[in-house]
């Protein structure tokens, strides 16, 4: 396959030097994990054969991803993402370093090893989030599709190379090294970011603090629908499709008689097949789209499922995980890809951490509860169960459909400055805005319907109370109304409107009828006197 070398290829950001040298870090840092992670979840089953003790390994790297991802994307925003990634990869190499000693020393047990995975993940919940929101300021505008795609490919580089050299150096040298091999990574990765010459953030009057971005974040989550539909099919497919990943190292073990290197061979094989699922998407999307793409991936996913229940040979387990590997690629790139679609970029961060939080949480109570399922019934009859359950699932949220993601989220800057006597504080508030329509009877019904419309638009951006009332004496006269915290956060709120929002707004308009345009009031609250004393 020919690699392009246009503006718009595959492989155009890479022409970026800061975005090669930082992707290329990446992937090695992801490898360093991935060969740290098969050592831990190995290990377990060394510990305890118990499947429920198993699946807490999974559990306990994706809790935290679960708990943490939302405030991890509101620190995105508002700490200098350098200096917060350098921390972050201190945070996860210390945790490499003390799995290293433990296991050099023999010293490591269920508990310390379920409680550093844990601390992992702490580090890779907040690391998430960042490095996606980084990916604006190392590539053009035009780039930045191209560039997320190459990141979810290093990350199935990784995935392909890790599991199989950390299963390698496991059965050959010992966790200890394995562990070394890591904590190696990290260094590189913290070298990367620290000659990574970003500029410093430009002093911003209406920066966020970090309880107002997190309720700004959750107020937009709340208020979109496209999202909500998102975060739906995610949540479903990786509950079922959890079961695969919470059991493989029993799969591996007592299902195929597989050693530690064969484990690391069977997660080097999905990350091969991941490859080469996103070498192909191009191809796919040309005769599928993002519904057919993501039945697809349920399909096949269950299938594979269905066949590692029956204990297959080793060699068959090996080319199936391929098909495992190209279908979980599609339906991260899928369900991740249409999250990005139906994000502005002031909202992108927190949003991406909300499906981040919908993933991880899927993961972590499907791996419990596959978990308890095996231990109940036996690991071929958990997965059968898991692969019906996927493909009944499948078909019934197919008629769910994915959004379009084609609306134009760029800011528009059309709202004119609220006019002001003086200048207010900042933190004044809460504010009331009062839009004043004047709309004839006979266009009163589809004129309501269009200000429905623009209502969620209006939560999204900032408001936490909207509403409609009518002059008792003068019905044709019409007054929107939505509540807004404070200045500072209605000023915010200007910026964030979005071009596809504002032709919402056209059309509300467009029902308005005078010489004049709608007339809009800002009402600020007024501080009760302190009496005397």
């Amino acid at each position: 396959m020919s690699v392009r070398t246009s503006s718009s290829g595959s492989f155009a950001p890479l022409r970026q030097p800061v975005f090669a040298v930082l992707w290329a870090a990446t992937v090695l840092g992801n490898t360093g994990s991935f060969m740290r992670d098969v050592a831990s979840s190995w290990l377990m089953t060394d510990l305890s054969a118990a499947p429920a003790a198993v699946a807490l390994v999974q559990a306990a790297g994706t809790l935290p991803i679960f708990l943490l991802a939302i405030p991890a994307g509101v620190l995105s925003d508002i700490l200098d993402r350098r200096k917060f990634l350098i921390a972050i990869q201190l945070l996860l190499a210390s945790v490499s370093i003390s799995l290293m000693t433990l296991s050099y020393i023999g010293m490591l047990s269920v508990s310390a090893l379920i409680g550093l995975t844990f601390l992992g993940g702490i580090g890779a919940a907040l690391m998430g989030p960042t490095w996606q929101a980084i990916v604006p300021e190392l590539v053009p505008r035009e780039d930045v599709k191209g560039a997320v795609a190459l990141n979810s490919l290093g990350i199935n580089i990784a995935r392909s190379i890790g599991p199989a050299a950390g299963g390698l150096l496991l059965a050959a040298f010992g966790a200890a090294v394995t562990y070394g091999a890591d904590v190696a990574s990290y260094i590189l990765v913290i070298a990367a970011l620290i000659w990574w010459p970003r500029a410093k953030n430009a002093d911003d009057a209406l920066s966020e603090n970090f309880l107002g971005a997190f309720r700004a974040g959750l107020r937009y989550t709340r208020a979109s629908k496209p999202l909500h539909v998102v975060l739906l099919r995610a949540a479903i497919f990786f509950a079922f499709a959890s079961a695969v990943w919470a059991l493989l190292p029993l799969v591996a073990r007592q299902l195929l008689g597989g050693d530690a290197s064969f484990y690391g061979l069977l997660l080097g094989s999905v990350g091969a097949g991941a490859i080469g699922g996103a070498l192909v998407m191009p191809k796919l999307r040309e005769h599928f789209d993002s519904n057919g793409l993501l039945l697809g991936s349920a399909i096949m996913t269950a299938l594979v499922m269905g066949i590692l229940s029956l204990a297959p040979p080793q060699w068959l387990a090996i080319i199936i995980l391929l098909f495992l590997g190209a279908s979980w690629i599609t339906a991260l790139t899928t369900l991740n890809g249409a999250a990005q679609a139906v994000l502005p970029n002031w909202v992108r961060g927190r949003g991406l951490a909300v499906y981040l939080t919908v993933f991880n949480g899927a993961m972590t109570a499907g791996s419990l509860g596959w978990g308890a399922v095996g231990e109940a019934v036996g690991v071929p009859v958990t997965l059968l169960i898991g692969a019906a359950g996927l493909l009944v699932a499948g078909f019934i949220m197919h008629r769910v459909k994915l959004p379009a993601g084609d609306a134009d989220l760029v800011s528009s800057n059309h709202w004119p400055e609220p006019l002001v006597a003086e200048p207010v504080a900042h933190d004044r508030g809460p504010v009331l805005i009062l839009i004043d329509y004047h709309v004839e009877k006979h266009n009163r019904s589809k004129f309501l319907h269009a200000l429905d419309e623009m209502s969620s638009e209006r939560r999204r951006d900032g408001a936490y109370g909207w509403g409609v009332t009518e002059d008792s004496a003068d019905p044709e006269k019409i007054t929107e109304w939505f509540m807004v915290e404070s200045w500072a956060e209605h000023l915010r709120q200007h910026k964030r409107v979005s071009t596809a929002d504002a032709d919402v707004q056209s059309k509300v308009i467009a029902f308005h009828t005078g010489q004049d345009k709608p007339v809009v009031r800002h009402l600020l609250t007024i501080n009760k006197p302190s009496r005397a004393t």
